[in-house]
């Protein structure tokens, strides 16, 4: 057996397991079937009846939390493994160092990516606050620099509770599904020249790919809580992020047509000399504008509208389910601005010309990031939100003939002049 099937075959059967002990602890009845199916007296049955709910309150506390990432497993060693080792036919014990490999490569990216998210919170706080003339978060912390770790706690601790209308396994797999694919986006991210772990020749259309299946993830979310907010907060984000999904697949087809190819490193080496933001400045605007409309920031806001549905689809969620939700919108935030790094201001190309510079290519690349996502905040703080029918007119009837109409004659010019790449 190949040594990465029989890693997914390992991580399947420890799921499993988990899984089954697990449910046998937290449903009461199968609990209670199993004290009732031991040889023991009443007092001793009692005894272990309280141990074992002891034992579920601290899997409901602690070990459930943590289900998300233990199911980040098989996608982990496809994408973040595969790169790493050929398949080869390999005994137990190698494949356990595969394993432990992979792990360590997915936690180089997803930790720090948790850290970011922390603090890009604590940063949209401070510059929101500052533009509102007040403090913001000042308490926790030398100028509130735990506040982020104090939520974070808060959520972890809090109880998890399902609405007794809901479709409860839909309900629970859905931020776990969001989550999920906020993270996969990462394996094929360029951080800096030969930092990725999978340095596909579609590396844009993979992207673009996984990230419109977060729309699966709000839409089971809104169905399952079984409540009217939620659920018009799921189809006005479905709509939304299908609609403006339209224009960005024009932008990119500029950029492939400028570069010839749909690898991510590739686009930021033809920019070595000119960002594409310079020649593409129109396309530029309207790329920022729609990942906006995209990750469902304001003033496009509209599934989440407090003054109208409560929370959106997430209105139902609490403690982990809400954080989970929470995690994968500010990550997919933070990749979509790496996203607008790479393929619109150089990536990590310096900003002095011809690509000198005394900083290495990743922290170029971070700060690019960085002015990306201080412009989400910034839009927030500045500018009302849209309505629902203001929003489909930008996205049909304004953008998409406009980009149509771009796309031609951007094709007539490198045709003319003979750029086309071959």
């Amino acid at each position: 057996m190949s040594l990465n099937l029989l890693t997914v075959f390992i991580t399947l059967a420890i799921l499993g397991a988990l899984g089954m002990a697990a449910s046998v602890i937290l449903i009461p009845e199968l609990r209670a079937s199993l004290v009732t199916s031991t040889g023991l007296s009443v007092i001793d049955k009692g005894y272990f009846s309280a141990f074992l709910g002891t034992i579920a309150e601290l899997i409901k506390r602690f070990i459930l939390p943590v289900i998300p990432v233990l199911l980040l497993a098989v996608p982990v060693l496809l994408l973040f493994g595969s790169s790493f080792l050929p398949t080869i036919d390999l005994g137990l014990l190698s494949s356990v160092i595969f394993i432990l490999i992979c792990v360590v490569k997915f936690l180089a990216i997803a930790v720090p990516l948790l850290v970011a998210v922390a603090y890009l919170t604590l940063l949209e706080r401070k510059v929101m606050a500052s533009m509102q003339r007040r403090k913001g978060p000042n308490v926790v912390g030398a100028y509130g620099l735990l506040q982020p770790l104090a939520d974070g706690l808060k959520l972890f601790l809090k109880e998890s509770i399902v609405p007794a209308s809901a479709h409860k396994g839909v309900f629970i797999l859905s931020p776990i599904l969001t989550f999920l694919l906020a993270l996969s986006l990462w394996a094929a991210v360029p951080l800096g020249e030969g930092m990725v772990y999978a340095d596909i020749n579609i590396g844009v259309l993979y992207i673009f790919a996984v990230s419109s299946l977060g729309v699966y993830g709000v839409i089971c979310s809104g169905w399952s809580s079984n409540t009217k907010y939620s659920f018009i907060g799921a189809l006005r984000s479905a709509a939304q992020m299908i609609s403006y999904e339209i224009g960005m697949g024009f932008i990119l087809l500029l950029i492939f047509l400028l570069v010839g190819s749909l690898n991510l490193t590739d686009i930021v080496l033809a920019q070595k000399y000119i960002w594409f933001c310079v020649p593409l400045l129109p396309a530029t605007i309207v790329w920022f504008v729609c990942i906006l409309a995209e990750t469902n920031r304001a003033p496009f806001d509209l599934p989440e509208a407090e003054a109208e549905l409560v929370a959106g689809y997430f209105t139902e969620y609490s403690a982990m389910g809400f954080a989970l939700f929470f995690l994968g919108e500010y990550s997919s935030m933070i990749m979509i601005s790496a996203f607008t790094a790479i393929c619109f201001f150089g990536g990590w190309y310096s900003l002095l010309p011809f690509g000198l510079g005394i900083l290495p290519g990743p922290l170029w690349m971070g700060i690019k990031v960085m002015l990306v996502l201080f412009g989400f905040i910034w839009v927030r703080a500045a500018f009302p939100r849209y309505r629902f029918d203001q929003l489909m007119y930008l996205g049909w009837k304004t953008f998409l003939p406009f980009l149509l109409g771009y796309y031609i004659w951007v094709v007539g010019m490198l045709y003319s002049f003979d750029w086309l790449p071959n």
